[in-house]
């Protein structure tokens, strides 16, 4: 059974294009890669000691950047958690639509968006930990609005399980906690993956969507399903 205890070793987050950036003399670059850093200092900061223990001071040493400069970039650590959570939940939207727009039957959707949503997680280890783990700790109005992106995030999941359901795909007694299965399948690989190991993102996903509808009473997919084509 996977632990919720936070990321420790290696991070598994993709930083932000501006962190990525070989650098410009430009002022408005410079000043957008400067705030991708603080922004990657701050989410390692969170994920590994948490948000209420994590001062400004402390993001600022892991850039080199000290108390009062930091204020030119970012106002406040409750600035940063909205900007990472928002992101966090604004990118498996994203996946999750591109998933859903690919179209098949309704076996070969709930696989897609699970494998797209086990993925992430994989691959953003800090920010799916601090996602997850950190709402209370944001102000109104941000946390409405992040509890908003939530359930439309996971009202997709509940929308293919009632709809494999009533097809006699799938057999549930309730499509709430089933969705609600699937996703902490996906958030628990948050916290144990290892990105050094044998196993491969997009390899984990993939088993893992067979999990969920195997979990959900599908029979082996069809000649014409997603393994059969």
């Amino acid at each position: 059974m996977p632990t919720r205890e936070r990321p420790s070793g290696g991070r598994t987050h993709v930083p932000s294009a501006a962190a990525r950036r070989d650098g410009s003399d430009a002022p408005g670059e410079r000043a957008a890669d400067r705030h991708g850093a603080i922004l990657d200092a701050a989410l390692e900061l969170f994920a590994t000691i948490g948000y209420r223990a994590t001062t400004m001071a402390q993001i600022g040493d892991r850039i080199g950047i000290r108390g009062p400069s930091l204020y030119k970039h970012v106002h406040s650590k409750q600035e940063m958690l909205v900007e990472i959570m928002a992101g966090m939940m604004e990118e498996l939207l994203r996946r999750q639509r591109a998933a859903l727009d690919a179209g098949g039957d309704v076996r070969e959707r709930l696989e897609r968006i699970t494998a797209v949503h086990v993925q992430y997680h994989a691959e953003h280890r800090y920010e799916a930990f601090v996602g997850h783990h950190e709402i209370d700790n944001l102000e109104e109005p941000e946390r409405s609005r992040i509890l908003d992106l939530r359930r439309e995030y996971e009202s997709r999941f509940r929308e293919l399980v009632q709809e494999g359901r009533e097809l006699e795909v799938f057999g549930t007694s309730s499509d709430r906690w089933a969705s609600y299965a699937i996703l902490d399948m996906g958030i628990g690989v948050s916290a144990w993956y290892n990105p050094g190991g044998s196993v491969a993102p997009d390899e984990l996903a993939a088993t893992y969507a067979e999990f969920a509808v195997r979990m959900l009473g599908a029979g082996e997919p069809t000649a014409t399903g997603p393994r059969g084509a």
